[in-house]
């Protein structure tokens, strides 16, 4: 714990609420793997193809422009606009077609820095603590879209040369853990999240749903720490 960072908590405040609707909750998650499998289909096959074939024509005519063409400067950097677009579009398809929680938790977030493109520019590492358990599916969703916009956000903004997520299996509870050595997080960001952006607030958004603990330290130049909790009660198949 960083006693010298600033640091932010959140805890559920409807914990015994949420047991009784379990089984309602595991029929509304199959509902929206679904929906998100329909929506990633239609993106890819109608925005996302046609975008990269208008994106395909753009540079076609732009390589038939003279070198010395005023236009052909501002052409191309129209042309690299379009294709970070065209990768933040992929990203998200690839991100509503699966979960990527139905095999292995921790085999899904090694399969993260890959997917951002990420190389091997930033040491990192998955640590699991404990004998696996089997988290109910309701509870290992969220905990993979929690731990992935961490991870996102750790990996895009941090500047950190070491990322970590540690996943921690005891009697008592589930923890998911994730740490950079980055430039930490502005203090009112962490407070409030920032406009525009899903991040924090979402995060515990989540954790609400799932009767589950986010807990938040950063400092600056000496990184960020995430912390989630689930009782096992809640966490674990039974």
């Amino acid at each position: 714990m960083r006693l010298d960072g600033l640091s932010l908590s959140y805890r559920s405040p409807n914990l015994c609420g949420f047991l009784p609707m379990l089984e309602e909750m595991q029929a509304r998650l199959e509902e929206r793997r679904a929906e998100r499998k329909r929506i990633a289909q239609d993106l890819h096959d109608t925005v996302l193809q046609e975008f990269m074939g208008a994106s395909l024509q753009l540079q076609v005519a732009v390589d038939q422009l003279p070198a010395n063409s005023p236009v052909k400067l501002r052409l191309n950097r129209v042309v690299e606009m379009m294709g970070r677009v065209a990768e933040g579009v992929r990203l998200a398809v690839c991100g509503l077609r699966s979960s990527n929680t139905d095999g292995d938790l921790a085999e899904a977030f090694a399969r993260i820095p890959k997917d951002l493109g990420t190389g091997d520019q930033i040491e990192f590492r998955v640590l699991v603590l404990g004998s696996p358990k089997r988290l109910n599916p309701v509870v290992r969703d969220e905990v993979y879209r929690i731990g992935h916009e961490a991870l996102v956000n750790a990996f895009r903004h941090s500047r950190a040369t070491r990322i970590e997520v540690e996943l921690q299996y005891t009697s008592a509870r589930f923890r998911l853990v994730v740490r950079d050595d980055g430039c930490g997080i502005d203090p009112e960001v962490l407070r409030s999240g920032r406009d525009g952006h899903w991040g924090l607030p979402g995060m515990r958004e989540r954790a609400e749903r799932i009767g589950a603990r986010v807990r938040v330290w950063s400092r600056r130049a000496a990184g960020t720490e995430l912390e989630l909790a689930i009782p096992a009660r809640v966490a674990f198949e039974r």
